[in-house]
């Protein structure tokens, strides 16, 4: 039960980062678009890992019959 409480605290971390690079890439675009770029890439990368833990956390809940 603690290693599900756990990914769930760090799925909702990186689900705030993944936002606020989101932001970032999308307030760049038009003046830096290097740094859009590099804040997207880092985007994608938190989104990788964001989906690996999605999959961990399905694989753990029950179901109820």
């Amino acid at each position: 039960m603690k290693n599900l409480t756990e990914i769930k605290k760090h799925r909702k971390r990186l689900q705030k980062r993944y936002k606020q690079l989101i932001e970032k890439a999308y307030n760049l675009r038009q003046t830096d678009s290097a740094q859009s770029d590099i804040s997207e890439y880092q985007a994608i990368q938190l989104l990788d890992e964001l989906n690996r833990l999605n999959y961990l956390h399905r694989d753990n809940i029950t179901p109820s019959l």
